[in-house]
């Protein structure tokens, strides 16, 4: 996004408000970008217990909300809030999907890029993947489970100028999740632009963190 659009922190608990950010500029009307990304207050250390309620009635009543990403430190693995998180996600039916995030620290701890990573790294990777996906599968919890697959980004260092490592990846899945993969595809097909399909209500996508 940008810092002059959206202000970072290594501090925990900098973030106290749900921010939300529509994509896609205006339509000829005015009215905002067919996606909204809400960036929200994480629930890991430095959080407050009202952050949560007010969260949990965002996800919980928010009709336009399509999906919800939860950023899993890679470092640290699943941990209890984690956990009670995605517990809360499946009994609510709220859709969701879990995103690995800073395995910059684990493919390049020494910030020295991604051009020649030891497979021992990739190994280690490989393993949290697994000690993850098989934590959230074996959940307890009545609804639906996460979708899609478990995506890795790092935002820290970039495999090419101006590449980062998983974000496309990251990017396409909001896309997809918001109905625009299929718009294009249906847009193809007919030779129309994706500009010309108007949606009655813009989807709606929040981010969660530790």
């Amino acid at each position: 996004m940008g810092k002059s659009l959206c202000h970072t922190s290594k501090n925990p608990g900098r973030t106290k408000t749900m921010n939300f950010f529509a994509v896609g500029g205006q339509d000829e009307q005015g009215n905002p970008g067919r996606i909204t990304v809400v960036d929200m207050p994480g629930y890991g250390h430095k959080s407050r217990a009202e952050w949560g309620e007010e969260i949990m009635k965002y996800l919980v009543g928010r009709r336009q909300l399509v999906r919800t990403f939860v950023l899993i430190d890679s470092m640290q693995g699943l941990k209890q809030s984690d956990e009670a998180l995605l517990q809360s996600l499946r009994e609510n039916a709220i859709s969701h999907q879990v995103i690995l995030s800073k395995v910059d620290r684990i493919l390049s701890p020494k910030s020295q890029g991604y051009i020649k990573v030891p497979q021992s790294y990739v190994a280690v990777l490989q393993s949290k993947f697994e000690s993850i996906r098989n934590q959230v599968d074996a959940m307890d919890v009545a609804g639906p489970k996460a979708v899609g697959e478990i995506l890795a980004c790092s935002c820290k260092t970039s495999h090419k100028e101006g590449k980062w490592l998983g974000v496309n990846n990251l990017r396409w899945s909001i896309l997809a999740a918001a109905g625009f993969t299929e718009a294009r595809r249906r847009s193809e097909m007919l030779n129309t632009d994706i500009g010309d399909e108007k949606a009655s209500q813009p989807a709606s996508l929040s981010l969660s963190s530790p």
